[in-house]
């Protein structure tokens, strides 16, 4: 039978979401997890990958096994067993072909600024207090709206098929004593979006302007668009289904 499982993390320990040699990674200890509890190997598929000491508020994988008798008592155990960084908070029943990556419709990240020194949050967000214009990041945020395709914010020599994405939102707010940006996509290139936030921070102090995004979007040239801001002020937040809706099948409504 296949499950949908829904977790968060706090990525600071972990070399990203994806198992890979000689590096411990969330995929790696929440498989080992499950195996243990169910007494069997299990695979999981993640719904994607985040770098090295990014964070998910929100994140799905899926996996198969026998029929789940009581999963609250599962998701319990898990938490029980699992590090402090890492958190079960769902194990959803889904149909047998439902698949956790390939079915997604929407990914939604934050990336978080904060404005002042907090020693609570150095983890979890990136301390940057030059002034920046915020109303001009936000007019550049809404042309990445107007474009499709984003190879200029893409990792180089990433194996994928096509620059293309589908961007819905993309917005900057204050929070408190933090910047906030939202940025929701169909999918996401790696590194794209801390480029993205580098690119908008290079118009917030006025290095570059607002013209000259369409320009390096065009150029599809990742030496042409800004830095890529550091991992640790970045977090999935939402990723969406249309078969799931809030937190089980949309038949079973």
């Amino acid at each position: 039978m296949r499950y949908f499982i829904q977790f968060s993390y706090n990525g600071t320990n972990y070399h990203g979401w994806q198992s890979q040699p000689n590096a411990v990674t969330v995929q790696e200890i929440l498989t080992k997890a499950l195996s243990t509890m169910l007494g069997n190997p299990i695979d999981l598929m993640g719904a994607g990958r985040t770098d090295t000491g990014v964070h998910a508020k929100k994140m799905y994988a899926h996996f198969d096994a026998d029929a789940i008798t009581d999963i609250p008592v599962l998701v319990h155990k898990l938490n029980s067993y699992l590090p402090k960084d890492i958190a079960v908070d769902n194990i959803i029943k889904m149909h047998d072909d439902a698949h956790a990556r390939f079915d997604a419709t929407k990914r939604t990240y934050e990336y978080h600024i904060s404005r002042k020194k907090n020693v609570f949050e150095s983890e979890l967000a990136w301390h940057y207090t030059l002034p920046l214009n915020v109303e001009a990041m936000n007019t550049a945020a809404q042309m990445l709206l107007e474009h499709t395709d984003f190879q200029c914010f893409s990792k180089v020599n990433t194996d994928v098929n096509t620059f293309n994405c589908k961007i819905t939102e993309a917005f900057w707010q204050h929070e408190n004593d933090k910047l906030i940006f939202t940025i929701s996509a169909d999918r996401f290139l790696r590194n794209m979006v801390r480029a993205i936030v580098g690119t908008l921070i290079n118009i917030g102090i006025g290095k570059i302007t607002i013209a000259d995004l369409k320009t390096i979007i065009e150029s599809k040239d990742r030496k042409e668009a800004g830095f890529s801001v550091p991992a640790h002020g970045l977090f999935l937040t939402e990723i969406e289904y249309k078969y799931l809706k809030d937190n089980r099948p949309a038949d079973d409504r």
